[in-house]
């Protein structure tokens, strides 16, 4: 469309300059570039005493605790095309990965460099930073405290309640905003004589991002900063390695290349609501999880978001199996066991009733007409390659996505199984748990089909239930608060519980018609023991605390029953009532949007109890690993012979173009948007890259044939 090519081209120029406020740009402002923001981690506001490291006895033990797994897909059912284009998906993917360890601890490299420990520097990678993230985030590297609940998301020391105006607040409080303090920028270094005017990588040239600056109540100045501001870099090379994946895949698959691009222009904007719903309609043999998404890292506020990155191959098979499930969901909705108030009415396939031609008009949300039809998914992939927060900690073996609220309401979401991870964890994790915690006469019903089927409605049950508060009176004004906005840090962990709980009542109300196959027994006792699996994750994981509420019920209500041999036994007909009355409780603390009810709930039974405690040192004694770390990649498939790397091309034409003289002059023209379109005039004084000629939507612009340089390096004769 071309409505998509103006959005990423524009998106192009105005991630070059500063955003004095969210959606609106003023004139840029000096101050420190981007990439000199401080790399050592945020600290807590109240000083803390260092903690000792992890005994070397005890770090060999918790780095021994994974299991390392080859993640693979089977390659012969790859084009070529597709077999380049993924290469291009897991570069990409390399580099979200890059921004989140920003996110939480500092640049990967100069972090790792600095631990001394062979040990200690291989957790740390895993747990990307100091801290253990599935045993409480307890600090294992010597010189480090307690993990600050906001990592880098905040400078430290900072509140809300630092913020006086309301005005700013929105920025503050956005998912795609850094907050830190305001500096005036240093004037760069005098440059030496015969120096080149240009680094060598014209992606390596930083740009003044000031961000929003605000007093607050302390009296100190602070600046709000986008996200596409200050991990400008990274992003530039992730937009470029989604180019090169657009133009190797877009003979196949059209649409697929065109929501590539369309996600570039979004990653450069900080604004991912139509690259989202363009995803949401894919049914794409590849596809690529990329961008800001969960917020489990930001414990502060929990509204700041983590990069991440899956690349993913779809099963078509396994994902026919599932289309009938979609059309079920209105009436498991309706069949939830809590007030109607609690549980609006579902259209077929999506989240809220469907009309053509009808526009959302919202508040935040851009005018969009909703879909003729619904776009709900059950979809299975092979997923290839984790970046960033999904590899942090516990590996995700489903996501339920997009997670806006209104994306949800009104298309959908796409609930996606990634099914050779679930398969490892299942084989290598919940079968030796379940030896050791479950009584050996039910340890016959740990099936691999019983765990797919309740991972998989764990996911569907996300998109159940109300997204915003009930007894808000401006619901019917359109202008409601959401769930996650009134149950604050509190939100992840409850939602993770309801969609545990949920999931586990849809499986036997679909059991009840006929719909699964097995025995009842399957799922319930599978459900238990991957119940041990997800405790394990800690206090410090939104899914361990959702585990632990649900272990604690099913105990003190009898569902599950402890013998003085060491087992558990689920007594299934008590486990069906309680499961009932937990998820009516569920959904009606979520739908009241009561944050004091909700912490209530998680400090009484979002808790390891002594003997749950005991049973979580036998499954340990028992050398049962406590999750997964991955062999992935280019070279994990055996594709390195189909991937060029532009970034080397762009060097040597950057070092070609030094040699003419190129980049040398006066003011720096713009950079070059994709589809040929004209690049905005910007200060002068900097490095003069000119804009290229037109061309097509989303190929690399060819050099001019004089003066100044465009953005990306031409494209080799004979290749695309």
């Amino acid at each position: 469309m071309k409505s998509t090519w103006l959005w990423v081209g524009v998106s192009a120029v105005a991630g070059m300059f500063p955003t004095i406020g969210i959606g609106q740009s003023k004139s840029p402002k000096k101050t420190k570039p981007a990439s000199a923001s401080v790399t050592k981690p945020a600290t807590p506001a109240k000083k803390v005493p260092v903690t000792a490291a992890m005994s070397a006895q005890e770090l060999e033990q918790r780095l021994n605790s994974y299991k390392r797994v080859k993640l693979s897909t089977d390659t012969s059912l790859l084009t070529a095309a597709e077999r380049k284009c993924i290469t291009h998906l897991m570069k990409a993917a390399e580099y979200a990965d890059r921004i989140f360890w920003k996110q939480t601890i500092g640049p990967k490299e100069e972090f790792l460099a600095s631990i001394k420990d062979t040990n200690q520097r291989k957790f740390a990678e895993i747990n990307y930073g100091p801290w253990d993230r599935l045993n409480n985030d307890k600090s294992f590297v010597t010189g480090y405290g307690e993990k600050p609940a906001g990592v880098n998301f905040y400078v430290e020391g900072f509140s809300t309640k630092l913020v006086k105006d309301t005005l700013f607040l929105r920025d503050v409080l956005s998912p795609y905003t850094l907050i830190k303090k305001y500096e005036m920028p240093k004037p760069p270094p005098p440059m030496k004589p015969g120096a080149d005017a240009m680094p060598m990588d014209p992606m390596d040239m930083e740009m003044p991002n000031p961000g929003m600056p605000f007093t607050g109540t302390d009296g100190q100045q602070y600046a709000i900063q986008k996200y596409s501001e200050a991990y400008r870099k990274e992003i530039m090379k992730i937009v470029m390695h989604l180019n090169e994946a657009a133009q190797a895949i877009e003979a196949e698959d059209k649409d697929f290349a065109e929501y590539l691009r369309m996600r570039s222009g979004g990653l450069m904007m900080d604004d991912y609501i139509a690259s989202d719903v363009q995803w949401l309609g894919l049914k794409s043999h590849l596809d690529i999880v990329i961008g800001p998404i969960e917020n489990y890292e930001d414990k502060l506020t929990g509204q700041k978001t983590s990069y991440e990155s899956y690349v993913l191959v779809r099963d078509m098979e396994w994902g026919k199996r599932l289309d009938k499930y979609v059309g079920m969901l209105p009436a498991l909705q309706a069949g939830l066991p809590v007030d109607p108030k609690y549980k609006p009415v579902l259209n077929s396939g999506s989240e809220t009733n469907v009309s053509t031609g009808e526009i959302i008009q919202k508040e935040g949300f851009p005018p969009m007409q909703k879909p003729a039809q619904p776009m709900s998914q059950l979809a299975v992939f092979d997923v290839v390659y984790y970046g960033g927060d999904c590899n942090s900690g516990s590996k995700t073996i489903a996501v339920n996505l997009p997670n806006d609220e209104t994306i949800q309401e009104n298309f959908g979401t796409r609930r996606s199984q990634l099914k050779n991870t679930m398969k490892a964890k299942f084989d290598h994790i919940v079968v030796p748990i379940s030896k050791v915690v479950i009584a050996p006469e039910q340890q016959k019903h740990i099936t691999f089909d019983a765990f797919f089927n309740n991972v998989m409605f764990h996911e569907v049950a996300h998109g159940l239930g109300v997204k915003y508060v009930v007894s808000d009176k401006s619901v019917s004004e359109g202008n409601s608060k959401t769930i996650r906005e009134a149950l604050g840090v509190h939100y992840s962990a409850l939602e993770e519980c309801k969609a545990d709980v949920l999931g586990l009542y849809m499986v036997t109300e679909l059991f009840d018609k006929k719909e699964l196959g097995g025995q009842l027994d399957d799922y319930y006792v599978t459900f238990v023991a991957s119940v041990f699996r997800s405790v394990r994750f800690g206090a410090s994981s939104a899914h361990g605390k959702a585990n632990m509420i649900t272990f604690n019920t099913l105990l003190d209500r009898g569902a599950i029953k402890y013998s003085n041999k060491g087992y558990y036994t689920v007594n299934v007909g008590v486990m069906r009532s309680v499961i009932a009355v937990l998820a009516g409780s569920l959904l009606q603390v979520q739908g009241d949007g009561n944050p004091v009810k909700a912490a209530d709930m998680l400090s009484s039974l979002g808790v390891i109890r002594e003997g749950l405690s005991a049973d979580l040192k036998r499954i340990e004694a028992a050398s049962i690993p406590v999750d997964l770390v991955f062999d992935q990649g280019i070279s994990t498939l055996g594709l390195e012979k189909y991937f060029e790397d532009p970034e080397v091309k762009m060097r040597e034409w950057a070092k070609q173009q030094q040699k003419r003289g190129g980049f040398n002059g006066g003011g720096m023209d713009g950079m070059g948007n994709p589809g040929g379109m004209p690049g905005m005039g910007g200060p002068s004084g900097a490095p003069g890259m000119g804009n290229p000629p037109a061309g097509k939507p989303g190929q690399a612009p060819v050099p001019p044939a004089g003066g100044n340089a465009p953005g990306v390096p031409p494209t080799p004769k004979g290749k695309k």
